[in-house]
């Protein structure tokens, strides 16, 4: 099911950016992990809607609604069940596109695959508003490793060409609820300035801008993962594509590795406090596959929203020939600053399924 990702974790997204509500279904948590409903709240506050000119307009509550799975707080073993009403939809404001995709998004590919039965409006299934559920299971997921040792923080590393401090060699915990903790996630808060400066640039020219997300998980023990197509980049990579406007996914040094020489690139082995680690992490906590012990740490790049008010090029499908589209309503001058903890709720969803597979859980 395209919809879903996990193995013993099963979680399967549903509904549409303009349906009747959103939501979750989690197979396989474990039973009797208590479920605070509070820190969920404020983890699903980081990605809300409407909250500044950085974002859409558009106000969504984004309070979960458990139907199962959850009796008095805690985790009952049964398949858990959330959703989100939608309350603040502009439908009329996708009517044209219909008939005239946007450039750059799915409108056109969902018209030839459901033959122009797909709901589309919001943007459908393929909308950014689908990662809510995702920050239910994943929020989840946090507070289940969080009691483990385990823990995942993400800060937004670049927008626009303008990069924030990456993270240190050995981030903490208490480093990712620091970030997790301002308006805006970043590390050097001048930068921060900077990106939303741009960010607002380009909202006021009816343009978009993309971004770098670099996310970190600390605490895993080394083992974790099977070489070739199961190991753990593969995992998280399959699950990171999910995210909507993903475009890339890297970990360690990623492509930069290409242009070092083996001497360069090889990291060193150290012993530190009695157990082996790497000298930079260059591996990003993973080799064949495996996790080394060191934190695991991955870099996604988040393209520019493709509804822009500016004119585009596009085409009609009911009359087969070029046309000009001029987008209305609230859209995103950046989408990838929503989706720093959306990085955070996949990563730890992945961990988490990996960690009751080894039986560590």
């Amino acid at each position: 099911m395209s919809s879903e990702f996990g193995k013993l974790l099963k979680i399967s997204v549903f509904g549409q950016s303009h349906g009747r509500a959103i939501g979750v279904n989690i197979d396989g948590l474990p039973a009797g992990e208590a479920i605070d409903m509070e820190e969920l709240n404020a983890f699903m506050a980081r990605r809300k809607p409407g909250k500044s000119p950085l974002s859409t307009a558009r106000k969504e509550a984004d309070t979960p609604v458990f139907l199962s799975g959850v009796e008095n707080g805690v985790t009952c073993g049964f398949p858990l069940c959330a959703v989100i009403e939608n309350s603040d939809q502009h439908s009329s404001d996708y009517n044209n596109l219909r008939d005239t995709p946007r450039p750059g998004h799915a409108d056109y590919t969902a018209a030839v695959r459901w033959e122009g039965h797909a709901d589309m409006r919001g943007g459908g299934h393929f909308s950014g508003r689908l990662t809510a559920p995702l920050c239910i299971a994943g929020g989840i997921a946090r507070q289940i490793l969080a009691r483990r040792g385990i823990f995942v923080g993400a800060h937004l590393a670049a927008v626009a060409g303008i990069e924030d401090t990456p993270f240190p060699l050995h981030p903490t915990a208490e480093l990712f609820d620091a970030v997790a903790a301002k308006a805006f996630p970043v590390l050097d808060d001048g930068a921060g300035e900077r990106m939303q400066s741009a960010i607002l640039t380009a909202r006021q020219e009816g343009d978009s801008v993309g971004g770098i997300i670099e996310c970190a998980v600390i605490g895993l023990p080394a083992g974790l993962g099977t070489p070739m197509f199961d190991g753990m980049e593969n995992r998280l990579a399959a699950a990171l594509f999910g995210i909507p406007a993903v475009k890339g996914v890297e970990f360690g040094a990623g492509f930069a590795a290409a242009a070092l020489r083996g001497s360069e690139n090889n990291d060193p082995f150290v012993m530190e406090d009695g157990r082996v680690a790497a000298a930079a992490n260059r591996a990003g906590g993973i080799l064949g596959g495996i996790t080394t012990g060191m934190p695991v740490t991955f870099r996604l790049a988040v393209k520019p929203t493709p509804s822009i008010s500016r004119p585009q090029r596009t085409v009609s499908l009911s009359r087969k020939e070029e046309a000009e589209l001029v987008i209305h309503g609230r859209h995103d001058p950046c989408i990838a600053h929503r989706a720093v903890p959306v990085a955070e709720a996949v990563a730890a969803a992945v961990v988490l399924d990996v960690l009751l597979e080894h039986h560590k859980i």
